[in-house]
């Protein structure tokens, strides 16, 4: 074990901060760090937005849940896959940018996650915290509206960020044998000895969910990911891509 280790195996959501700013010096340490995430083919296909403006916070924060926090933290930022310096690009050397491409998604979405982990990892070893806010894509039209995103650019999730002004027990993850294999998506190690594994994270989870500080509910992770599986969520979200220029092909 070492530092690094230590500090991603104690990451956790941080939704309540202190009135305290985060010095813009500080910040951009942060985000040049971040930029160092590996990016595909060096594209960088993403755009991050600090978003300062009260009013576009507070109707962010509102479609998001509404999310409280959204508004309060001392950093808001929303990131956004981003294709558009890639059509510059061929603008400048005279060539035809071809767009639309699944795979082109695909590599600025992954990116943009990519170079958001980044980030929030540096900014938790400066003493930071904060949480991802998917909530956002309940209605990216609105947020592209807001804050000027143009088409070939999407937003992903948003960020907030502050220093922290609570310690939420940390969410176990599932165990190792179900998320690594050898050699085969299946592996070696019997459906049994999975089910097993299964039924002793449900019931790890299920006593995370009864005993941590808020949001107390009595649920297993099976049953909140049946639950998530059987409903549709966000059905407007390919329709949206497409008018933005995405996912056509």
């Amino acid at each position: 074990m070492n530092a690094t280790i230590d500090l991603l195996s104690s990451h956790r959501s941080v939704r309540r901060f202190k009135d305290k700013p985060v010095e813009d010096a500080l910040f951009h340490t942060i985000v040049r760090a971040a930029q160092c995430a590996a990016t595909s083919s060096h594209v960088q296909a993403y755009t991050i937005i600090r978003v300062q403006d009260k009013e576009n916070r507070r109707q962010i924060a509102a479609l998001a849940g509404p999310q409280l926090w959204v508004e309060q933290a001392p950093i808001f930022l929303i990131f956004c896959a981003d294709l558009t310096r890639l059509e510059s690009a061929c603008d400048r050397h005279k060539l035809t940018a071809k767009t639309g491409w699944a795979e082109q998604f695909v590599v600025a979405t992954v990116d943009t996650a990519l170079v958001a982990q980044n980030l929030m990892v540096a900014a938790e070893s400066l003493g930071l915290g904060g949480v991802f806010i998917g909530g956002i894509r309940n209605d990216p039209q609105t947020v592209c509206e807001l804050l000027n995103i143009p088409d070939t650019a999407y937003p992903v999730f948003g960020m907030c960020l502050g220093y922290p002004d609570q310690t939420p027990s940390i969410k176990p993850r599932l165990p190792l044998d179900l998320v690594l294999r050898d050699d085969s998506f299946f592996g070696p190690g019997s459906n049994e000895e999975r089910a097993d594994s299964l039924d002793a994270y449900d019931q790890t989870c299920k006593d995370y969910y009864l005993n941590r500080d808020s949001n107390l509910k009595d649920q297993t992770w099976t049953r909140q990911m049946a639950d998530f599986m059987n409903k549709v969520s966000r059905p407007h979200m390919k329709s949206f891509l497409e008018k933005r220029g995405f996912f056509l092909k």
